[in-house]
């Protein structure tokens, strides 16, 4: 039998297109025999779905998950892509996006740490997508997950666009994380009705500390430009980027936004109140929202980084 190389594994993987692992798997059930592999490739189906990898997947669904943990919660959203919209109506991909987002309640956030998890029946995630891809016939991709775990306290969670009697997949998920002692209902309540907020409003960050130095940067010289120009002295013109940075984290940032239910009232008067309510203290420390295609791009695989994961290198 033929030694099962790192060369040769990737000479299978230029010939069929199909992952490295596979592409181990079929030369060691076939003793190193190359044609014989592409045919173990290609009865698998796995040699049909590579084909198929270079589609761009922009539809499909966000999908969560969320898990009491003592005193506090674990919530996880996933996206899982595929080509068409009718595909996210495919009962079998739907299962796959909760196992998915179910294994994510156990991974910090990271995609490829997600994607190498293994499911109840043994296969990691990568290896079940690639086999739905080979049987429904639609280039898939798992691209982004993200976890809150809150120790004491509440992870709120919201779906806009749930699909009809799948409450928990849809075009867009948010999570809320929530610390506080008081009564977990409220708490968890509250993060829904942020989340909710926060599919609606998309804000940039939690509060103005977070947000990005450079973006803050270039509103000022934009706001301070228009200003100028405007021929205001300046004194003036200093006041008037002074209260258009004040108007752009209100605009920007979670906590300083007008409440969607309730634009009387900021998120941050929202929290205040329902910590009050909840018996304690509250506080929201993150939060995450996919939307699905937001930003798809065509990805090309990583021959280099699948070799030496395989050689140790």
């Amino acid at each position: 039998m033929a030694e099962i190389t790192a060369a040769l594994v990737k000479a299978l993987r230029d010939k069929s297109g199909v992952g490295m692992m596979d592409c181990k798997k079929a030369l060691q059930e076939t003793h190193g025999d190359m044609e014989a592999a592409v045919d173990w490739l290609r009865a698998k189906g796995l040699a049909k779905a590579a084909k198929k990898a270079d589609r761009v997947a922009a539809e499909g669904v966000v999908a969560l998950a969320t898990r009491q943990d003592g005193a506090g919660m674990t919530g996880a959203l996933i996206e899982l892509n595929a080509e068409t919209d009718f595909v996210a109506r495919n009962e079998g991909f739907q299962a796959m996006a909760r196992k998915i987002a179910t294994a994510a309640l156990d991974v910090e956030g990271d995609v490829e740490a997600l994607r190498a998890t293994k499911l109840d029946d043994g296969q990691s995630v990568a290896d079940a997508v690639t086999h739905l891809v080979a049987t429904i016939g639609e280039n898939m991709v798992l691209r982004r997950s993200a976890r809150f775990r809150v120790k004491v306290g509440a992870v709120g969670a919201y779906v806009h666009g749930a699909l009809a009697g799948a409450p928990d997949l849809g075009r867009i998920g948010v999570l809320v994380a929530v610390e506080g002692a008081g009564d977990q209902a409220t708490l968890k309540e509250l993060g829904r009705n942020v989340a909710l907020h926060v599919a609606a409003a998309s804000p940039l960050s939690l509060s103005v500390e977070d947000l990005d130095p450079v973006a803050v940067e270039r509103e000022k010289a934009i706001f301070t430009e228009q200003a100028i120009a405007s021929g205001k002295p300046p004194q003036v013109a200093e006041k008037m980027v002074e209260g258009r940075i004040r108007k752009f984290y209100e605009e920007a940032v979670l906590l300083k936004q007008a409440y969607v239910r309730n634009p009387d009232e900021t998120v941050e008067q929202l929290v205040a109140a329902s910590a009050k309510a909840s018996g304690g203290a509250a506080s929201l420390t993150g939060f995450a929202r996919l939307a699905l295609g937001e930003g798809v791009e065509k990805q090309t695989g990583d021959f280099a980084g699948e070799v030496a994961a395989l050689t140790g290198a």
